[in-house]
């Protein structure tokens, strides 16, 4: 399942602003994927617990509009340098993503509600490929996970009953690219059928 989108960094709240501020500091710094992700953590953490709606909310009304068809991507901002975007996911109750990997190092920080994952581990024989069920993990807000790739395969759902959103930041242009899904797997898993 492919996410609906939006693009619409004209419609920033001053909170995001200066996150974006704090996320250019540390890419520019040139470092490692891992730390990298691990530091943009970091500065998105405090900025999770900012009002829903109020006077220092961290999105737009806008930006926290979803779809009854599928999860919806907003990317907020794309830096002209392909750096890094910062998208709102918006996932109505029992959305969820495809078993995937992402074409970049990737920060989720769940803003509103609870998501769940699912992580997995690809196993190969040599013949044939099968995915490893390797964690569960349930993601309240202000709930915050970096990663980068490889190793990062997993699923992503809205585990309650309300909607969930979250701030992703991706090392690469979601604008440009579309997604941040380097690969769906639609291989057996180990616990599903």
């Amino acid at each position: 399942m492919t996410p609906s989108a939006t693009v619409g960094s004209d419609r920033l709240t001053e909170r995001m602003t200066a996150l974006i501020s704090e996320i250019r500091a540390v890419v520019d710094r040139g470092l490692p994927p891992e730390l990298t992700a691990y530091l943009v953590g970091e500065r998105l953490a405090p900025h999770l617990h900012a009002d829903v709606d109020g006077p220092d909310a961290l999105l737009a009304p806008v930006h926290r509009e979803g779809d009854p068809q599928r999860y919806r991507q907003h990317v907020l901002h794309a830096e002209e340098d392909g750096s890094f975007s910062v998208v709102a996911l918006v996932w109505l109750p029992g959305q969820q993503t495809p078993i995937h990997d992402h074409v970049s190092w990737c920060v989720a920080g769940v803003h509103q509600g609870q998501e769940s994952e699912t992580r997995y581990r690809l196993v190969s024989d040599g013949a044939t490929a099968r995915l490893v069920e390797t964690e569960n993990v349930a993601g309240p807000a202000g709930t915050v996970a970096a990663f980068a790739p490889p190793g990062d395969i997993h699923l992503v759902r809205n585990s309650c009953s309300s909607t969930a959103i979250s701030i992703h930041v991706y090392g690469a242009d979601v604008s440009r690219l579309g997604t941040s899904i380097r690969r769906v797997y639609r291989l057996p898993a180990d616990g599903q059928q």
